[in-house]
């Protein structure tokens, strides 16, 4: 860093895009980054930048199709970051990431240049990644429209009994004669279960 000489760094990094590996993994001066930190930043910044924007400048994207996540490509991405700095601040004592501003924006910086340069000389494997992306992502969003029509299904079957967690019903649906009993914690219930006219006494325990 020019302005800083004391600011040095160094990085090995590997990494492919893989339809059935997906791994990010960090190492800072010999110590494993669970949560990564600055270079997890770098990566998530420069990646979804650099993939966003060829998909946009080879028009990809159908009408109106919302942008990639960065899950989109984690989901095909096996990367490994090997960084060593000078100058290291943790992010607390466990140092399971590290916060260095510097770090993350040299190693973005990095990411995007030598991704920009890569797309562009190897036209047919950025094309594969970037419709690997794309499927990632449609996908993604398929079964997220399943999963809230399915809930919105679900949520119109509900009652009291299947959204209470161990309600006791009573057998009468003649609204005028039923009773709910709201007792404490399990052994409660057991008491009032065994006590009550089943026939219009239901229990609701709390806790």
């Amino acid at each position: 860093r020019e302005d800083k000489p004391e600011y040095k760094l160094k990085a090995d990094i590997a990494f492919c895009f893989s339809n059935t590996v997906s791994l990010l993994e960090y190492y800072h001066n010999s110590s494993f980054l669970e949560h990564g930190g600055s270079p997890d930043k770098a990566v998530r910044l420069a990646f979804l930048y650099a993939i966003d924007k060829y998909l946009k400048t080879n028009n990809l994207y159908t009408k109106n199709e919302s942008k990639i996540t960065f899950n989109d490509i984690a989901d095909c991405l096996a990367l490994v970051i090997n960084s060593f700095s000078t100058m290291t601040s943790y992010e607390n004592q466990t140092k399971k990431a590290i916060t260095n501003k510097f770090v993350q924006d040299a190693m973005t910086e990095f990411f995007r240049d030598r991704l920009h340069v890569y797309f562009i000389e190897n036209k047919q494997e950025a094309d594969r990644i970037a419709e690997q992306v794309l499927i990632n992502k449609r996908s993604r969003e398929t079964a997220e429209k399943q999963r809230l029509n399915i809930k919105k299904k679900l949520t119109g079957n509900l009652d009291i009994a299947n959204r209470v967690q161990k309600f006791v019903d009573c057998r009468t649906k003649d609204v005028s004669r039923r009773e709910i009993y709201i007792v404490e914690g399990d052994s409660a219930l057991g008491s009032v279960k065994l006590s009550r006219d089943a026939e219009f006494q239901g229990i609701m325990p709390v806790r």
